[in-house]
């Protein structure tokens, strides 16, 4: 059977010559149109993405692969998504980048490509366009930075921030004591080495069964992380050739997988929503409740920043993802096909564990089963909320007391340092209109700092709950995603300052203390607002954006449509 490229590589007349005609300029001569198959390799390469900084030469790895096993490797740019710089929050993008990774990779004469991602919102938003084409496809994430080492300890970046600002807030340390810990904590190239975000949706690929087993946790300056490239670019050739594609990788035994690798890796709370959205697009049924029902009998098995001590390139050193996943025996689908054309088992048959202390053992945890993320439901969030138990306070997790609401988060940071602020330990901050449609894009801004009153009464810890997302560096016990948001009319929206509100992570509950025809009454005097945007893409978004419970993808993006082939030489 003809390869996809064929129909522009290998047509007649005026379309075989333009296609083959305008490659030639770039110095290919013609046995690379001989109907081998032709690799994209997508990066998310940019200085405005730091963390994907170095894909330039991650992508040269890969071509070396691609042309040692036959094929023809040509590589092409995707929006660029770097969490540290990009305002209002990448996640208002990651939709945008899917489906412009989509229709590139449609457009386009290729066989199959590699997706090289990093910062956080790059992995799910190329994974979600690989699915939604459904050509062969690997990924390759681009690896965490070394430890950041700080006055003879080793300390984590983005965990390390919120540490800092919080000494900073206490006034135990100076502004130019932070200025000097930015240096200590990003001493490489690569993403966070901490089990924030793009750490955990390294792993997540990597358990989903989306990119070669301890692609995951080789710190990107490693020279085993080019070698992994390498092999990446072989495989993809092989995979063109076996036709196996996401479909066949991504099933619902694959994503319960990465639910119980996220638990046992006290991975970040955004998995969730990221994990839904891929679902969708392959078809998948997957639900909020499955992170909770999937999970029950999970031990979070890594002693990791934030819920932890140690960082990426220990757990690399201990065994990576594959001795996790070993680890938990049976609780792993391991007949699961992967992207090595091999079972999940046989992936992970010879990992081992080589430092304890990093990689607890199913009988003795870093911490008990049950301590992943935990999805609350009740009249406060009725469609979910999600919190990460191992990352919370033990004495919160259960708790009543009264709310502050704060509209918005910058109406918080305007009084959060205030002496004479009407807050003590037992306050449930309300942090609202920080969803999906409420920001726009469902930012990282839920884990508010503590009010400098209550940190200055000697308690670090207090409840927080919104509707937006926490990094997942950040830690604290933050109650987050609840759906339905403030703008769309949930009962996040009702609430008023001094209502009670009740948590019970245990029994998974989530309760507004207000009598239900007091809360009609408030719902009744509240009106839907109307779109804010006039123009653009934050207009299509706003419009179109599911609930956090739904992935936050955009309605019309949910399925695939395939990969496109031209017909007649059009």
């Amino acid at each position: 059977m003809p390869r996809r490229s064929a129909s522009w590589f290998g047509a007649h007349g005026r379309a075989g010559m333009t296609a083959r005609s305008w490659v030639k300029n770039q110095g290919y001569s013609d046995e690379v149109f001989d109907g081998r198959p032709v690799i994209g390799i997508g990066t998310t390469w940019s200085e405005l993405a730091p963390c994907n900084a170095h894909q330039q030469r991650i992508a040269e790895a890969v071509k070396r692969g691609v042309w040692q096993a036959g094929g023809f490797p040509l590589e092409f740019p995707n929006m660029a998504l770097g969490e540290t710089l990009m305002r209002p929050t990448t996640m208002l993008y990651r939709n945008l980048l899917a489906m412009q990774a989509e229709e590139t990779i449609r457009a386009n004469p290729l066989d199959g490509v590699v997706l090289l991602s990093g910062c956080d919102k790059t992995t799910p938003g190329l994974l979600m366009a690989a699915a939604s084409v459904d050509l062969p496809a690997v990924m390759l994430t681009g690896g965490p930075m070394l430890n950041g080492k700080y006055r003879g300890t080793d300390i984590g970046s983005g965990t390390a921030v919120w540490q800092a600002e919080a000494d900073l807030v206490a006034g135990r340390i100076t502004q130019e004591e932070c200025y000097f810990i930015e240096g200590c904590m990003s001493r490489s190239n690569g993403h966070c080495m901490t089990m924030g975000t793009a750490s955990t949706m390294a792993c997540i690929v990597e358990a989903l069964g989306m990119q070669l087993p301890y692609a995951a946790s080789w710190p990107a300056v490693d020279a085993r992380r080019y070698a992994t490239a390498q092999r990446t670019g072989q495989r993809i050739v092989e995979m063109v050739q076996e036709d196996l594609k996401p479909s066949d990788v991504l099933t619902r035994e694959a994503f319960r997988n990465a639910i119980r690798a996220n638990a046992a890796i006290g991975g970040s709370t955004n998995a969730v929503v990221h994990l839904i959205a891929i679902a969708k697009r392959v078809g998948v049924e997957l639900t909020v409740d499955d992170f909770d029902t999937d999970t029950r009998e999970v031990p979070t098995l890594v002693n990791l920043q934030p819920s932890g001590k140690f960082l990426m390139e220990d757990f690399c050193y201990a065994g990576g993802l594959p001795a996790v996943l070993k680890e938990l025996g049976d609780l792993v689908e391991r007949d699961a096909i992967t992207v090595t054309g091999r079972s999940m088992g046989e992936n992970i048959a010879d990992a081992e564990v080589h430092n304890r202390e990093v990689i607890t053992s199913f009988d003795e945890p870093f911490q008990p089963v049950g301590t992943g993320t935990a999805v609350l439901r009740g009249s406060l969030a009725p469609g979910g909320a999600v919190v990460k138990q191992s990352a919370a306070s033990e004495r919160l997790l259960v708790h009543r007391g009264p709310a502050m609401v704060f509209e918005d988060v910058d109406e918080y940071y305007a009084v959060c340092k205030d002496d004479d602020l009407d807050v003590d330990e037992n306050t449930v901050l309300i942090v609202r209109n920080a969803g999906p449609k409420g920001y726009p894009g469902m930012p990282e801004v839920a884990n508010v700092p503590v009010p400098k009153k209550v940190q200055d009464r000697g308690f670090d810890d207090i409840v927080r709950i919104s509707d937006g997302r926490m990094s997942g560096t950040a830690y604290g016990t933050v109650i987050l995603h609840v759906t339905p948001e403030a703008a769309a009319g949930g009962p996040l929206a009702f609430v008023r300052t001094g209502d009670i509100i009740s948590i019970d992570v245990p029994n998974r509950r989530l309760d507004l203390e207000v009598p239900e025809e007091e809360l009609e009454r408030r719902r009744a005097e509240w009106a839907t607002p109307e779109n804010p945007y006039d123009r653009g893409y934050q207009r299509l978004y706003y419009d179109h954006v599911l609930q956090a419970s739904d992935g936050a993808d955009l309605d019309f993006l949910v399925g695939g449509s395939g990969s496109y082939v031209p017909r007649d030489g059009h």
